[in-house]
């Protein structure tokens, strides 16, 4: 009876350990990147790298301020989790990585941790789902007579430093001027609208799904003038 006994106990605690690593590592692929985690498993660390080609989305919303002047708390909150558990269903399906959210805006980029070729066009298909989820969003709060978001999205292209930083709920993040551009691209947009840079209209200007509206030079804070274009995504 001890014999079996200490084999239970035994097989228990091997399935206690087992089930207490399997949350672990949930958590990890929670926060981190899958190739990230599995570095920082197997080393205890994970090096920073640059990355060449990285398309990076930044969203904000408008009238968020107003809105949390009219909703309480708890309804605010619930709708910005809405809207961003849609984004994050919207990145997980195109394969794109999700930075961070800051306040009301919301980050992405498509192409790391591991380099692809589709990245601007993976990213700028998502960023129209986006858009369409908050109009859809925005068009039945109106007709209940709430408030409502709407959104401006920024998309650039170009070379990041992309890695691990703190010790304590500590992130993947990512730097360098292209996530400045990407900002400037949001903020010099227009809501409803995904504004993308000329870097970033260079990659895509040949893909058929896609319909850009030349905007011209537009003064970007902090960049002076920048070729810019609104574009729209199809099928």
């Amino acid at each position: 009876f001890s014999t079996a006994g200490g084999l239970l106990l035994v097989l228990a605690l091997g399935f206690s350990i087992y089930r207490g690593k399997k949350r672990s590592d949930e958590l990890l692929l929670n926060i981190l990147p899958k190739k990230i985690a599995e570095e920082l498993k197997a080393k205890g660390q994970a090096e920073a790298k640059q990355i060449d080609n990285v398309t990076v989305l930044f969203t904000d919303f408008k009238g968020f301020t107003a809105m949390s002047e009219r909703l309480s708390p708890k309804d605010l909150v619930h709708d910005l989790h809405e809207c961003f558990s849609a984004f994050d269903a919207i990145m997980e399906k195109h394969g794109i990585e999700k930075i961070k959210t800051i306040g009301d805006a919301y980050m992405a980029a498509g192409g790391l941790p591991t380099p692809n070729t589709t990245h601007a066009t993976d990213v700028i298909t998502a960023a129209c789902e986006m858009r369409d989820f908050i109009a859809d969003g925005k068009a039945r709060k109106v007709a209940a007579g709430l408030p409502f978001f709407e959104v401006r999205i920024g998309i650039h292209t170009g070379p990041v430093v992309a890695g691990i930083v703190g010790v304590k709920k500590f992130s993947y993040d990512i730097w360098g001027d292209t996530v400045n551009t990407a900002s400037r691209m949001e903020s010099s947009g227009e809501v409803g609208q995904v504004n993308i840079s000329e870097a970033t209209y260079s990659l895509v200007k040949d893909d058929p799904r896609l319909t850009f509206t030349p905007r011209g030079k537009v003064q970007a804070k902090g960049k002076g003038e920048m070729e810019m274009y609104f574009v729209t995504a199809s099928g």
